[in-house]
Order: structure tokens, then C-alpha cells, then sequence
């Protein structure tokens, strides 16, 4: 049944995709592994959910090949989940061993997106930098204090907002895309490849 192995192969990609960049964060491995975890996510899966479909088809030669457009969602979805999966993965990981504390914002970097330096009022570096989607906006000057929720291993970006927006939902429905557009695109490879006759 080709279907089953099509199936199988988009719920390893897609799930693969999500579950690397969601881990990343959540389990304090050191920075290779979760830059090689990272790299698998957002490009390797995703470019494989396009191209082992397009490779296997054995009989049609290289010239007259066509990809299946459907295979172009769980590229584009696979990557978007790698990104939104990490950012999904930092606030678990904020959830889990987040710390509160008060910080003075000691650098900012507001060439494009902003970026706050942050130092604890006891002395100590935050890391990574808070984002201004976290709490860096336009008006936050150096010297400012706020309250900040960091994570002590310095893997997930801090926060200041107290809410906790999850995009749970949106995860869920590019996973589901992924897997069914992808199921789809490489049965219709496969098929074009068995009907393909020589002419």
C-alpha cells in the first residue's frame, strides 16, 4: 500500500521537524547538538519531505521528471515549524525552569529588530538577549529596569510579558498539513511513476 509508506515517511518529517526545534530549548544540550538538532529541523526534513519524492521516481528519466505540487506545503510548513517549534520549545523550557527577577537593561542593539542587553540588579548577565516581540520595544531605554522571566541555563530568551501565547494551534494545523499534502504529493509521484511508459 503506497499510501502507508508515504504516510509513514511525511509523519517522520513532519514530526522530526517539530519535535527537534521544540526539544532544543526544552533540554539544556550543549549549543552543537542543539545547533545540529536545529539544522536538521528547519532545512534537512524539510528539504527531504520535497526530494525523496521527486528521487524515487526510478523509471522516469531525469529530463521528463515533474514534481507533484503538493510537496511544496510540507517544505514550506516544515520549515515553518522548525522555527515556531523552537519558540514553542523556549517557553516550555521558561515554564519549567524559568527564574523571575529584576533586571536594568545594560546595551540595545535597535539596528532592524530590537535587542536588550540585560543584567540582573545583583550583577548578573541574562542571556540570550530579550527580543522585542519579549519586552524590548521602542521605548526602552538603557538604565531601564524591569521584571524579566530568564532561564538560568541561558538556553531559552527571556520575558517580560507574564502571559504565555502559544502557537500551539498553528503548530498543530501546519503539522496536519504537512503530513497530508506530503502523503498525497508522493503517492502521486509514485503513481507517475509507475504509469510512465517511455513515450
Amino acid at each position: 500500500m503506497d499510501w502507508v509508506r508515504w504516510l509513514v515517511f511525511s509523519l517522520v518529517c513532519a514530526g522530526g521537524s517539530l519535535g527537534l526545534s521544540w526539544v532544543g530549548p526544552v533540554v539544556p544540550f550543549p549549543s552543537a547538538v542543539r545547533g545540529a538538532g536545529a539544522l536538521l529541523a528547519i532545512l534537512v526534513l524539510p528539504l527531504a519531505s520535497l526530494l525523496v519524492p521527486l528521487l524515487t521516481l526510478r523509471r522516469v528519466p531525469r529530463k521528463k521528471r515533474k514534481l507533484a505540487w503538493q510537496l511544496i506545503v510540507p517544505l514550506t510548513a516544515g520549515m515553518a515549524m522548525g522555527f515556531l517549534g523552537t519558540d514553542a520549545g523556549g517557553q516550555a523550557a521558561l515554564t519549567d525552569r524559568g527564574m523571575w527577577t529584576d533586571a536594568v537593561v545594560v546595551g540595545m542593539d535597535d539596528s532592524g529588530t530590537n535587542h536588550c542587553d540585560l543584567r540582573s540588579v545583583d550583577g548578573r548577565e541574562i542571556s540570550p538577549s530579550l527580543s522585542e516581540g519579549d519586552g524590548c520595544e521602542d521605548w526602552v531605554e538603557k538604565g531601564d529596569e524591569m521584571r524579566v522571566r530568564y532561564d538560568p541555563e541561558g538556553i531559552a530568551g527571556p520575558t517580560a510579558d507574564r502571559g504565555s501565547s502559544s502557537n500551539g494551534g498553528l503548530l498543530a494545523v501546519l503539522f496536519g498539513a504537512a503530513v497530508v499534502m506530503g502523503t498525497w504529493g508522493g503517492v502521486r509521484q509514485s503513481r507517475w511513476d509507475r504509469e510512465y511508459d517511455g513515450v
